[in-house]
């Protein structure tokens, strides 16, 4: 018996560029799978697989509107990665504010030897 697959998390959902479009376009209004393909050079078969990842990982929501599903942004688990980018973004200030107290020393040598 085949075992069951297991869910994609936030970080592999947004790991593929068309999914990250995806949550782009669907950020700005709920659409049907045929509406959103004409904005991919993918099958509409293909999008519906990055539809499934992202829902999945909870990011898209899907809603029965007669007997079309219409697919739109659930913002939520977007937390979980800004939680683990906010943690980094400490260690990319550091370096940051080091480069800058590098060129102004750069800079103000450069100065000294002008005159």
């Amino acid at each position: 018996m085949a075992a069951a697959s297991a869910k994609h998390d936030v970080f592999q959902a947004i790991a593929d560029p068309t999914r990250r479009r995806l949550l782009k376009l669907l950020s700005t209004q709920e659409m049907p799978v045929t509406a959103i393909t004409e904005h991919f050079p993918i099958s509409r078969t293909a999008v519906s697989k990055h539809l499934r990842v992202l829902s999945e990982a909870g990011l898209v929501k899907e809603r029965k509107v007669g007997r079309e599903t219409r697919y739109k942004l659930h913002p939520g688990p977007l937390v979980e990665l800004k939680d683990w980018l906010q943690y980094f973004e400490l260690f990319w200030e550091n370096k940051l504010g080091t480069l800058g107290r590098l060129l102004e020393a750069n800079d103000s040598d450069s100065e000294n030897d002008e005159s």
